[in-house]
C-alpha cells in the first residue's frame, strides 16, 4: 500500500507518457510474463499514478495492442538488419528467416502478444500491413530474387509460404527432440538455416 501511495503522489517527469507506459508494459511482459501485466502494474513500473494509464488506454487490451505494435517494429528492424548485412539476395532470404525465429526465441512473451492481439480480427496484424513492415520486407526479398518475369501472385504465395515456415519453426525450434540434429549441423543457427533450406523457402548457400 505504501508503494502505491508513493506512486500516486510522485510527480510525472517523462516527456512521453504513452511511450513510457508501453515500454513499462513490455518490460513486465518479458520479465514476469502476461499474468503479471495490468494497468496498475504498468503504472507502478513507470512510476506514475494508477490513473495515469487511463489517459492513453481505455483498458488492458488497448495497451497490449500498443505493445504488439512495438514488437512488430522491433521484428522489422531485426529482419532488416539481417538483410542489410547479407552479401546477396540468396543470403538475405536465409538470414531474414533466421532473424525471425531468433526474435521469437529471444522475446517469447512479446512474440505471443503480437499475434494474440489480432486473434479476434479477420485481417493480418497491423504490424504486418504497412509498406515498411516485416512482412513486406520478406515479400520484397522474394520479388528481388524472382525477377520481373515471375507473376505477382506467385511472389505473394511464396511470401505467405515463407512466413508460415518461419512461424512454424519459431513454434517448434525449442523442442528437445531436435538437440541431436542441432549438434550434428553445428549449433542452433545452422539448424535454423538447414531447416529453412530444406523447406525450399530460403535457399541456403551455406549448405550448397
Amino acid at each position: 500500500m505504501r508503494d502505491a501511495a508513493t506512486a500516486e503522489n510522485r510527480p510525472y517527469h517523462h516527456g512521453d507518457l504513452r511511450r513510457a507506459l508501453v515500454e513499462a508494459a513490455r518490460r513486465i511482459l518479458e520479465n514476469e510474463g502476461p499474468s503479471a501485466l495490468s494497468l496498475r502494474a504498468v503504472a507502478r513500473e513507470a512510476g506514475v499514478s494508477p490513473a495515469a494509464p487511463y489517459h492513453h488506454f481505455k483498458d488492458k487490451g488497448e495497451l497490449l495492442d500498443a505493445v504488439a505494435h512495438v514488437g512488430w517494429d522491433m521484428l522489422g528492424d531485426a529482419m532488416r538488419a539481417s538483410r542489410d548485412g547479407a552479401p546477396d539476395v540468396r543470403h538475405a532470404m536465409t538470414e531474414i528467416g533466421v532473424a525471425y525465429v531468433q526474435f521469437a526465441q529471444q522475446h517469447p512473451a512479446l512474440y505471443r502478444v503480437m499475434y494474440d492481439a489480432s486473434r479476434d480480427k479477420v485481417s493480418l496484424p497491423e504490424g504486418m500491413k504497412s509498406e515498411d513492415s516485416a512482412y513486406c520486407l520478406v515479400q520484397d526479398a522474394f520479388r528481388a530474387a524472382a525477377g520481373p518475369e515471375v507473376p505477382e501472385m506467385d511472389v505473394e504465395l511464396a511470401t505467405i509460404a515463407a512466413w508460415c515456415a518461419g512461424h512454424g519453426l519459431a513454434e517448434m525450434s525449442a523442442f528437445h527432440q531436435f538437440d541431436a540434429l542441432k549438434d550434428a549441423v553445428g549449433g542452433e543457427e545452422n539448424f535454423l538455416r538447414a531447416v529453412l533450406s530444406h523447406m525450399g523457402m530460403f535457399p541456403n548457400p551455406h549448405l550448397s
